[in-house]
């Protein structure tokens, strides 16, 4: 699949701001230092789309970008902040949770984690709960180019298990290199071109 078209359609703050015109949608999540928008970015092949902020967990709303006029790819805010307070950590999850349940168009949660690091807590929690609710899991390792081929080796059987996931959930990206993107794009979206949801709307 190529990515010819991608454009910002909507930040949404509540459930009726989000489209209603049943395109299916892929959700990314990840903690809110992990580099989401640098691989959204990337994987379309634009510079600023979506907005690379230099504060980790700023972004409180949902992102809803349009990809090929067939799709929408969905920025979830980032997690696992230590500065940001426990109010706001409440808004965030119920954000979340009204995003993630009973979202009929959503058809793929992608799990972004850090590859040089085993997941964190908050990681293994979302895996969790995206498991729960019957989701398709891929995760994306990012900042790849970070670490060595033995490093990488070691950190994918870490992931693997620690998140219990198979060899075709996973896959190692680097923003900066942006090697294997054609091959990340068929794999994440391949599935979604021109699935539009028979659903439509939400309840």
């Amino acid at each position: 699949m190529k990515i010819n078209k991608a454009e910002f359609i909507i930040s949404a703050a509540s459930r009726n701001q989000y489209p209603t015109d049943g395109r299916v949608e892929v959700a990314f999540v990840g903690r809110s230092n992990v580099g989401k928008s640098s691989i959204i970015n990337a994987l379309t092949n634009r510079k600023a789309l979506a907005k690379v902020g230099n504060t980790p967990g700023k972004t409180r709303l949902i992102n809803f970008f349009l990809i090929n006029e067939d799709f929408y790819l969905v920025d979830l805010p980032g997690y696992g902040y230590a500065k940001v307070s426990k109010v706001e950590k409440e808004k965030w999850g119920r954000l979340m949770e009204d995003y993630l349940t009973g979202r009929v168009t959503l058809k793929k949660v992608v799990l972004l984690v850090d590859s040089r690091h085993k997941p964190t807590e908050d990681d293994v929690l979302m895996i969790d709960w995206i498991r729960y609710h019957g989701y398709n899991i891929q995760v994306i390792a990012t900042k790849a180019d970070k670490l060595t081929k033995n490093q990488l080796r070691k950190n994918e059987k870490i992931i693997k298990e620690t998140l219990k996931i198979n060899d075709d959930e996973l896959s190692f990206f680097s923003s900066v290199k942006k090697e294997g993107r054609e091959e990340l794009i068929d794999k994440l979206f391949d599935d979604l071109s021109g699935i539009n949801s028979e659903e439509g709307m939400d309840n």
